[in-house]
């Protein structure tokens, strides 16, 4: 009897032990699931100047391969938004890594007179560091101006640091603010004489053997070409007329028209520079993305790595020609060619259905106001030296002295603390009279007070976007607000920067492992892009974080 008892408990530990074990095993196997569910790789491209509008303006031009796979396969927001002013690069790419806006990451401009060292600073520039690749100061940059961490950042502590990040951009300011603190790199491309990509000590102290390969090769050269219409330029009826009095061109060109000799215009438009306001220089960031890839060896093991692309020719070519321009479409349609070779490169060597894509833009861009004024919309131009005229002359009456206003710029009054303590006049008292001053000019639509934007919660309105992009160390006393699509710019080309929806409305796509197909006019906003990462990668959002993940976009 005794045996039989101790047979059936052998028995009962020996069957325990094996459901324990296969407890486990499917413990285990759970765990491999659930690592293998996140994508080998996360590409972030910005398109520096899309409007929304580009996507359904030039459909029937795209192919299948490139914007058209992003929305048959992923998911179109087709009702994205910035929530701030002002809708500039750095911010722009700032905010889309961050999850944030100016108000907590601090990049509140391109450039921003700094109240410190009473001078103005450029958003990425870093006197700290020196330049990788080239002699010239344009490597002197890093992110360090920037307040809190990117999505990348937090892959990388996620990750112990083996997760890479890689940074790329024809702009230094769309290569450095996206990858973040703790990049492996990022890298942007130097003309003028040269036409190299370069980095910054920030990152390493020599440029990798890829980058010098790359340097090194016939890439750039190969560029400097005739830039004709990709189609018949009859069938570009999206846009308007090739000849017209609203586009720039090219130095040593007579016309902004179709075909434009890139070798021959090279020397009379800063040498290398000249492929930055074409078709080419997108072309050229998906060569050098892709050598990326390869020369790092991105999405090749199981912990994500992050490529941020940021394709900035776009925005080049929208300032010199004009968002209704032959030369923006053309671009686009191109892009849309760089963009579906992009993705066979990652299906071919990354894997099919093993990456994730991300593509927005960093503000959208206002029609020519000269075109709109001649076809009968409200629109025009800001005079700022009769402005700054009769601004000088009211100082002078009310307080005896201009020297109260220290500087004014981004559209921000900053004014001169010791003198007005000097003068013993009252911060918020002289405030409020600068806005009663200001809103009485031609083409000022609204005008507010540092004091407003830090005592009161907007929440609605283009107050609150001015509140969200207002940041209490760094912007200024008094904050203003241009009529619409009125603009401080040549009567030639297309520009941005303000809280309207031509310059707010942008693309927001989501494609690869872990989205959903699917499409939603609901409005979502371009914070909400770096929580939706971290939520499918189950890592920590960025810390200054304040947009929300898009739930309804994650498989």
């Amino acid at each position: 009897m005794k045996n039989i008892f101790t047979l059936m408990i052998s028995l009962s530990l020996f069957y325990s032990c094996g459901a324990q074990e296969k407890t486990q095993v499917s413990i285990v196997e759970n765990t491999n699931k659930e690592t293998s569910s996140k994508p080998k790789l996360v590409v972030g491209i910005v398109v520096d100047q899309m409007r929304y509008d580009y996507l359904t303006r030039f459909e029937s031009k795209f192919g299948d391969g490139g914007f058209m796979r992003m929305i048959n396969e992923g998911f179109n927001c087709k009702n994205n938004h910035f929530n701030y002013v002002p809708t500039y690069t750095g911010p722009g790419h700032t905010s889309v890594y961050t999850g944030t806006t100016p108000k907590y990451h601090g990049i509140i401009s391109n450039n921003w007179y700094d109240k410190d060292i009473k001078e103005s600073v450029y958003c990425a520039q870093d006197d700290s560091v020196a330049s990788v690749g080239t002699e010239h100061s344009a490597g002197k940059m890093s992110p360090h101006r920037m307040l809190t961490t990117s999505v990348a950042d937090e892959n990388r502590l996620f990750t112990q640091m083996r997760g890479k990040t890689i940074g790329i951009a024809i702009k230094d300011r769309g290569a450095i603010l996206p990858a973040g603190h703790t990049a492996n790199a990022a890298y942007w491309f130097h003309g003028k004489n040269e036409g190299v990509w370069i980095t910054s000590t920030f990152y390493r102290n020599d440029l990798p053997q890829w980058v010098k390969d790359f340097n090194d090769s016939d890439a750039v050269e190969s560029y400097l070409k005739v830039w004709d219409t990709y189609q018949p330029i009859e069938t570009y009826i999206e846009s308007g007329s090739d000849l017209n009095n609203y586009e720039k061109g090219f130095r040593g060109k007579e016309t902004a028209t179709f075909p434009y000799d890139l070798a021959a215009l090279k020397d009379t438009n800063g040498g290398y520079d000249v492929l930055k306001a074409t078709a080419y220089g997108n072309s050229l960031t998906v060569d050098f993305a892709i050598a990326a890839l390869k020369g790092e060896a991105l999405g090749q093991d199981n912990d994500t790595d992050v490529l941020t692309v940021s394709f900035s020719s776009t925005d080049y070519v929208g300032h010199n020609f004009g968002v209704n321009s032959k030369e923006v479409e053309d671009t686009y349609i191109r892009l849309d060619k760089d963009l579906e070779r992009f993705f066979n490169y990652l299906d071919e060597n990354v894997g099919e259905g093993e990456y994730t894509v991300f593509l927005t833009a960093d503000h959208g861009a206002v029609d020519v106001p000269a075109y709109l004024q001649s076809v009968k919309i409200p629109a025009g131009y800001l005079d700022y030296n009769s402005r700054k005229e009769k601004f000088n002359k009211f100082l002078t009456d009310t307080y005896g002295t201009t020297e109260i206003v220290e500087n004014i710029s981004n559209n921000q009054v900053f004014l001169n603390k010791a003198k007005l303590k000097e003068l013993n006049l009252n911060l918020h008292d002289v405030e409020q009279a600068l806005v009663d001053e200001q809103i009485s000019y031609s083409n000022i639509a609204k005008v507010y007070t540092a004091t407003a934007m830090n005592s009161t919660d907007f929440t609605t309105g283009i107050e609150a976007l001015l509140q969200n992009g207002f940041n209490q160390k760094r912007s200024g006393d008094v904050i203003i607000v241009d009529d619409i699509a009125h603009i401080a710019y040549s009567k030639t080309g297309s520009t941005h920067g303000s809280g309207l929806n031509y310059d707010t409305h942008v693309p927001l796509l989501f494609f690869g492992k872990g989205i959903k197909h699917g499409e939603t006019v609901d409005k979502t906003v371009i914070p909400d892009i770096a929580p939706t990462i971290s939520a499918l990668l189950g890592i920590s959002f960025p810390n200054g974080a304040t947009g929300q993940p898009l739930g309804f976009v994650i498989d």
